[in-house]
């Protein structure tokens, strides 16, 4: 099995990450559907309840420069920069909220620091990999090579299931794209252990309760060329389980779950156990929406 050889760092790329879902096109194209309902993601807005979705900017507070740069949390990151050890473009700052960006000379007690570089790394996960697990079964052991920077995954993704994780060490980015207000397009490729009746596939659109929780599908029809045991199903939402959830509602199984699509990125010419960098345009899509 190939983990992210030079290969795969520039293949994955064409074609992929413009929001582009595969319903439209190849294998994902859905029987019985209309127009397909664009699977992009949401303008950033502030949510009603909780905090605010993260925003993106080039200028970021001290505190956060000091502790992605592995000097200490941001708490004591204050107290550092209180105490009037930091000093930023020679100048000794004790501003609590001050911003820097990224040209910027930092320096604690003296010396430089140069923080982490932002790192975006698409994997696509087999099955039997685990993304808690640290041992031979972890699927950070598929991404270990990728950079240099520890980087985490976003979101979950069952041992079982198979497809696209995305892995980062950019905090703001993993919070986005999990805060339960942010609805991230995800398409799954869902295979059942029985052949799934047309009726049920119109109560996934329309919506149906789970635990005193409503959730609805955006599309699900039955694949093109597969048989009625295997759909495609496109959602908005941060929950990696709202498939599954479904599914065992109405009394089905799911043998196989494949996401092919999560947030604009496609799997396309990214074999299963390989890995790639996301390109700028990529990022920038992902801040923007």
């Amino acid at each position: 099995m190939s983990r992210g050889k030079g290969n795969s760092g520039n293949k994955g790329r064409k074609g992929s990450g413009k929001g582009k879902s595969q319903f439209k096109k190849g294998k994902y194209t859905l029987r019985g559907e209309g127009k397909p309902k664009t699977a992009g993601l949401p303008k950033r807005k502030r949510t009603p309840k909780g905090e605010p979705l993260p925003k993106f900017s080039d200028k970021i507070r001290l505190n956060k420069f000091l502790s992605n740069a592995g000097i200490c949390s941001r708490r004591e990151a204050d107290t550092l920069i209180a105490s009037g050890v930091v000093s930023v473009n020679g100048e000794i700052v004790t501003e609590l909220g001050y911003k820097v960006s990224p040209s910027d000379n930092v320096k604690y007690d003296g010396i430089s620091i140069n923080p982490e570089k932002k790192r975006y790394v698409l994997l696509n996960k087999p099955k039997g990999f685990s993304l808690m697990s640290m041992g031979k079964d972890g699927a950070v052991n598929l991404v270990k090579n990728a950079c240099k920077e520890n980087i985490f995954p976003v979101g979950k993704m069952d041992k079982s299931a198979t497809g696209l994780i995305l892995y980062t060490n950019d905090t703001d980015m993993e919070k986005k794209l999990t805060h339960p207000k942010f609805k991230v397009a995800q398409l799954f490729h869902v295979t059942l252990d029985k052949i799934v009746q047309p009726e049920d596939l119109a109560q996934l659109t329309s919506g149906l309760y789970v635990d005193d929780h409503m959730f609805s599908a955006e599309q699900a029809s039955f694949i093109e060329g597969k048989s009625h045991r295997e759909v495609g199903v496109a959602i908005l939402s941060s929950k990696s389980n709202t498939v599954k959830l479904m599914f065992g509602k109405m009394g089905y199984e799911i043998v196989k779950i494949d996401r092919v699509e999560f947030a604009g990125l496609t799997k396309k010419d990214l074999p299963r156990g390989n890995y790639r960098h996301l390109d700028e345009k990529e990022v920038g899509f992902l801040k923007m929406s």
